[in-house]
Formats: structure tokens, C-alpha cells, sequence
């Protein structure tokens, strides 16, 4: 009885997560477009900020809670399921071009910080002692300084795409926008809604994982990591139904980068990782690595990603995560 109320207590953490990473994603693009912000600056900043909600309270809660595989594993898994997944079903659906001038520096930084992320880890493996954790604070504040000059340069940019701001402000004048304090109390309830979600998320998954005597990791990186990254799935399969690639793409690439740099990178200020979570992670993160890899590979070959693309990289995410139940 105890564990089928665990289970529902994770769906409704689930459930809270996703309404109030929707209220919040929408509410912020509203106050977005009242401010002028370039659409695809909102999708790499906005947008993914508010659709990694979600891991960013699970992570956080779970680090200050000990529950450190659960927060590397919701990360790491996170980011796998956005950029194989998320991105396969979106090539799926509608086979899109790609404009690399506006979308390969950010590819670029999200591919780097996985990479940086590991040598963290194999550094920790060797060098450090185990109490001390894999992410100390010292590394942690490095990744959120990395994740601040990254949206200083970010900003600078938009500020130069002139002709962006003026086809987002035609945009603007089409559309009805919500009164900007109505987007801001909007934006306020679905953080609210988010942080309670992630209270339910890690609590019960954590209590599920000891009843069935799974690894944290393993929740983390599938049910966790599946049930948070909803979000970014919604936003990105609606975006790109829309014809809306550019949102879509960087939503995903955005999220992974404010996964690592920000989410990971407060997680471990907080709580530092201990360096067993870390030596876990070690295969997946260098999975993730070579997710990054290969949908730029696919995206720099054609400058488009069509549907066999997309079956292989969902057909790939569906392996991985055989493999690692089954292991």
C-alpha cells in the first residue's frame, strides 16, 4: 500500500512539474515578447530556462537531500533524452533545416560543457577523496561563472540582430499578448507549482528505489530523468508541428546548457556530488558526449535533419535505456 502511494505521489509530482513548467514557459514568453526578445533567443534562454524548471528543482532538492545519484542522473539522463529523443521525434514529425550561423556556437558550448562535466568526474575518480565529491563547490561556482559569460555573450548578440528585434516585433503586433503583470503572476504560480512537484518527484522516487532496491542512478536516469524533460518534449513536438525549428532546437541545446552549467553547477555549490555518483555517471557522460556528436554531425552533413535521422536517434535513446535497466 505504502509503495502504490509513493506512486502516485510521484505522478503527481510528475503532473505539478509539468503544469507549472507550462504556466511558467508561457507566462515568460509572454513577458518575452512584451520586451521585444528575438524567438530564437527566447527558445535558447526563456524557454529553456523555464521547460529545465523542472530539473532544476529536482536536482537541487535531491543534492541538499543526499540523494546525489538521483540529481547527476536526472541531469545527464535529461540531457540524453532531449537531444536523442526529444530532437529524433521532432526530425519524425517534420524534417526541418538548420541555420548554423545562428544555432552551431551554442551546439559548440552545450557539447563542451558535457565534456568538461567529465573530465570533472575522471579528475574526481583519480584525484580527490571520495567525502570531499565529485563536483566540489570551487568546480561548481566555475560552472555557473562559465554559464553566466555565456549569457552575457548571449545577451550582447541579441542586442545586435536588429532585424531580429523588428520581424519579433511585427510578430508581436499579430499576436494577443497577456497584460505583462498578469505574465508575471502567471510566471511566479507555475515556479510555485514546479517546486512542489519537485518535492513529490524526489522524495518518492528516492522511497521507490529503496522498496525495489534499485540504484538511485537508474531512477535518475530513466523515470526522473523521462518524467522532468517532459516539458522540453511538449514544447519542442508543438514548436516544430509549427514550423517553428529554430524554437525547437533551441529549446533543446539551451536546456542541456542550463542543465550543466547552472543546474549542476548550483546542485553542487549546495550539496557538493559525492565522487561515487560521479564514477557512476562516468559511461553516460560520455554518452551523452557522443549524443551531442552525433546530432551535429547530422545536422553539419545536410544542414537539415530528416526522418532516417531521426529513426536512428530514437531507435538509439530506446537501446540506451534497455541497456541500462537491463545492466
Amino acid at each position: 500500500m505504502t509503495v502504490i502511494v509513493q506512486v502516485l505521489l510521484l505522478i503527481l509530482g510528475f503532473i505539478l512539474l509539468i503544469q507549472g513548467a507550462n504556466v511558467f514557459v508561457s507566462a515568460s514568453v509572454g513577458i518575452a515578447k512584451k520586451l521585444r526578445i528575438p524567438g530564437v533567443i527566447i527558445g535558447l534562454t526563456i524557454v529553456a530556462a523555464g521547460t529545465s524548471a523542472p530539473e532544476a528543482v529536482v536536482s537541487i532538492i535531491a543534492a541538499s537531500k543526499g540523494s546525489n545519484d538521483i540529481a547527476a542522473g536526472n541531469i545527464v539522463g535529461s540531457n540524453i533524452f532531449n537531444l536523442l529523443l526529444v530532437v529524433g521525434i521532432c526530425a519524425l514529425i517534420k524534417p526541418f533545416a538548420v541555420r548554423l550561423k545562428e544555432i552551431s556556437g551554442d551546439f559548440l558550448v552545450s557539447a563542451g560543457a558535457a565534456g568538461t562535466l567529465l573530465v570533472m568526474a575522471v579528475f574526481s575518480a583519480i584525484f580527490d577523496d571520495p567525502a570531499k565529491g565529485i563536483i566540489l563547490r570551487i568546480s561548481s561556482a566555475l560552472l555557473l561563472f562559465v554559464f553566466v559569460i555565456y549569457m552575457f555573450v548571449l545577451i550582447k548578440k541579441t542586442a545586435k540582430e536588429k532585424d531580429a528585434e523588428r520581424d519579433e516585433e511585427r510578430q508581436v503586433n499579430r499576436v494577443s499578448v497577456r497584460p505583462l503583470p498578469l505574465s508575471i503572476l502567471l510566471a511566479v504560480t507555475g515556479c510555485a507549482l514546479v517546486i512542489l512537484g519537485g518535492q513529490f518527484t524526489v522524495n518518492s522516487a528516492s522511497k521507490i528505489a529503496a522498496w525495489l532496491g534499485v540504484d538511485e542512478r537508474i531512477i535518475g536516469l530513466t523515470i526522473v530523468a523521462v518524467g522532468t524533460s517532459l516539458p522540453e518534449f511538449v514544447v519542442s513536438i508543438v514548436a516544430c508541428k509549427k514550423g517553428e525549428s529554430e524554437i525547437a532546437l533551441g529549446n533543446v541545446i539551451g536546456s542541456n546548457i542550463f542543465n550543466i552549467l547552472f543546474i549542476l553547477g548550483l546542485a553542487g555549490v549546495i550539496s557538493p556530488l559525492t565522487a561515487g555518483a560521479g564514477i557512476n555517471m562516468i559511461p553516460d557522460i560520455i554518452l551523452l558526449i557522443l549524443s551531442s556528436l552525433l546530432v551535429l554531425f547530422f545536422v553539419y552533413s545536410g544542414r537539415r535533419l530528416v526522418r532516417t535521422e531521426g529513426f536512428v536517434m530514437v531507435i538509439a535513446y530506446t537501446a540506451y535505456i534497455i541497456y541500462t535497466v537491463a545492466v
